[in-house]
């Protein structure tokens, strides 16, 4: 019995399902891909609050001469944010919700530097940085868009996408 074209099929199919996974979860994602490469130095007073297991900061194009590369779309900025799990996680500021209703840029808040929620003061959704960006109240229904996050030495913290 030959099992050589069993086995393709069945790459094939799991290559297939692949790719549907891919383009699914670029579905659930509304906010528009913009480039966002930048590195921050921990050490730095305006992000001493990163220091702590759930303290967050924001970053714009303004913060530390960034540019355009840490605006995030529409130039919302950047909530960076260590989880209680202690992993640097970065979120598009760009409410996802009313991007996908009303491909409206408004600009999620958080309350403080320890904040365990950020709020869109347009739609009223409530996002958790603690669960990767995941809404826990109000109409919404998409995660904050995420950027990647790498600490070296301790101390520098990149963040960036893939475009």
């Amino acid at each position: 019995m030959d099992i050589g074209p069993n086995i393709r099929i069945f790459f094939l199919g799991v290559v297939m399902a692949l790719s549907l996974t891919c383009c699914e979860r670029d579905s659930n994602d509304p906010i528009p891909n913009v480039y966002v490469n930048f590195s921050i130095d921990l050490n730095k007073i305006e992000f001493n609050s990163l220091g702590t297991l759930g303290g967050s900061a924001i970053v714009t194009r303004k913060t530390n001469n960034f540019g355009s590369r840490a605006a995030g779309y529409d130039n919302n900025g950047i909530l960076v944010y260590r989880s209680l799990n202690d992993e640097f996680l970065a979120f598009d500021r760009t409410c996802p919700h009313c991007y996908a209703e009303r491909e409206s840029s408004v600009t999620i808040e958080t309350e403080d530097s320890f904040s365990q929620e950020a709020i869109c003061p347009a739609c009223g959704t409530v996002y958790s940085p603690d669960m990767n960006g995941m809404p826990k109240e109000g109409p919404g229904r998409y995660y904050l868009k995420n950027y990647k996050t790498r600490l070296d030495n301790g101390r520098y913290l990149t963040v960036w996408n893939n475009r």
